[in-house]
């Protein structure tokens, strides 16, 4: 099948990306942009859920399959040299949607 010009520039974000994350203030930033904004995340997750507590399970739910899809994820992109940055993102992504959570776990006490 024809790839089109799309999809020739999806797949070619990633190099895109770690071409331009090379210079380590770059990366640094971007990874703690990252982080902030799953952790908002995760804190608004938990408000929402708090304030509509019939929505307590499902919430939950998502957040341990985010988190837990994410950690497959992780497998392959560790054994692949070039996707060090995505693996960087996703793992502040990972502890920044687990500490909002977590953080507004213990506000809600």
């Amino acid at each position: 099948m024809q790839q089109t010009r799309f999809q020739r520039l999806i797949l070619g974000s990633g190099v895109w990306l770690s071409a331009w994350a090379e210079n380590p203030w770059r990366r640094w930033s971007l990874q703690l942009i990252v982080l902030l904004l799953s952790f908002v995340i995760g804190g608004a997750l938990g408000s929402i859920s708090g304030t509509v507590s019939a929505l307590d399970p499902l919430s939950a739910l998502i957040c341990v399959l985010a988190i837990e899809l994410a950690a497959r994820v992780r497998g392959p992109l560790l054994r692949q040299r070039d996707q060090a940055v995505l693996l960087g993102l996703l793992d502040m992504a990972r502890i920044g949607l687990l500490y909002g959570l977590l953080l507004d776990g213990f506000k809600m006490l």
